[in-house]
């Protein structure tokens, strides 16, 4: 049997060779807010699809943040024509230097560093799928698209547009987002929404004339235990940013913070803004300025989506796994194209844990089971 006649699932995809990929990309540092370094993997990613034959398009950056990539593969029925869109980032939460701490290494099964997982692995397996396949000279019945973003760790506010622009003229897309802890997949995802909020104050010599000040940082201290106090079951609050004063012998004028609202359901989430919104200064003599900032919308499971599912998992049934799927906390750029009512699946990565921290990691062994998932999607879906 020739290379062309083999399913693509069967193609011989090498743990080891896409781990050697996967560690050079891991190895170039991309955080979102460091526009240079992330322009940095999106070359290293454009070469490595140019050379497969993509058409590549380089989207400048705007908000003071890193390109987007599009490549485009060739096929007989136009690359424009509606076909199969693989979503992924290239952001990472790690500043540059985090190498220092998370240095790229292979311990066993586990192989670390730094957006290793989230998602440089998947996004990895994904090229190597469509590598296989156009090598053993396979036709997809489908074109496809790789769309390579540079915002999603906070949110997608530069490139939202480019997304649902590049969804709308899609069949399907795919999210190769990591797995789930048990190796299963997303078929919709919770709603977030990001607020900025500003306390104002007085400011005053903390030593010879401290009773005069009214301290920012003390009235958004406040807020921030008020406002993680307001969690339930149905919608969550965190502050995981602040930022406040500059000499320590100053009562603080200006404090700002960050806050993330997550819930299961739209209304319930329209209630959580509502309520941050509704937010007001302790004090008279404090500010308190609440402003909304990037919203994902609530992407739930409907049948376009679940159909893709069931047909994923024949293929992953076929390959000798099984794979669930589940609805789930933490956005990606799925919550919008689902939202949109276009066929989309999430969570087609590799499996691995403790992202965002110094222990993120991947397991090796799953990298190419996954990847023939991905190979066995791109080529069969029509």
């Amino acid at each position: 049997m020739t290379d062309s006649a083999l399913p693509a699932t069967a193609l011989p995809f090498d743990a080891d060779e896409i781990l050697a990929r996967l560690m050079r990309w891991a190895a170039c540092e991309s955080p979102t807010f460091d526009a240079a370094a992330v322009n940095r993997m999106m070359d290293l990613a454009s070469r490595d699809l140019a050379l497969m034959g993509a058409r590549i398009d380089r989207i400048p950056g705007r908000m003071g943040l890193g390109d987007c990539v599009r490549a485009r593969f060739p096929h007989p029925a136009g690359d424009m024509a509606p076909g199969i869109c693989v979503m992924a980032h290239l952001d990472t939460v790690h500043p540059v230097g985090t190498l220092a701490k998370l240095p790229i290494r292979r311990e066993g099964n586990r192989c670390y560093g730094p957006g290793i997982l989230d998602m440089k692995g998947g996004t990895v397996i994904s090229v190597e799928a469509i590598r296989l396949i156009l090598a053993a000279g396979m036709q997809t019945k489908l074109p496809v698209t790789f769309l390579l973003t540079s915002d999603e760790e906070i949110g997608s506010p530069s490139t939202r547009d480019i997304i649902e622009a590049e969804a709308a003229r899609s069949r399907y897309v795919l999210v190769p987002e990591p797995a789930r802890p048990d190796g299963g997949v997303v078929t919709g995802r919770y709603a977030i929404a990001r607020f900025n909020l500003k306390t104002t104050g007085r400011p005053s010599h903390a030593g010879a004339r401290l009773a005069e000040g009214r301290s920012a940082i003390r009235e958004m201290a406040r807020q921030i235990v008020a406002i993680e106090d307001m969690t339930t079951e149905d919608c969550t609050f965190s502050v995981g940013v602040i930022h406040g004063g500059q000499w320590v012998n100053c009562v603080s004028t200006t404090c700002d913070a960050e806050a993330l609202s997550m819930a299961k359901r739209q209304e319930d989430l329209d209630a959580g803004v509502a309520r941050m919104l509704a937010l007001r200064s302790s004090a008279n003599d404090v500010t308190l300025e609440v402003t909304r900032g990037v919203t994902r919308p609530v992407w739930e499971p409907d049948a376009k989506g679940m159909a893709l599912y069931a047909h994923a998992r024949g293929i992953a049934q076929a390959i000798g796994f099984d794979i669930n799927h589940q609805s789930s906390g933490g956005g990606s750029d799925g919550n919008f194209t689902g939202a949109m009512g276009v066929a989309t699946l999430d969570g087609l990565g590799v499996q691995g844990a403790l992202a965002h921290t110094l222990e993120e990691h991947v397991l090796v062994d799953s990298l190419v089971p996954r990847a023939r998932l991905m190979a066995g999607l791109l080529s069969s879906l029509e």
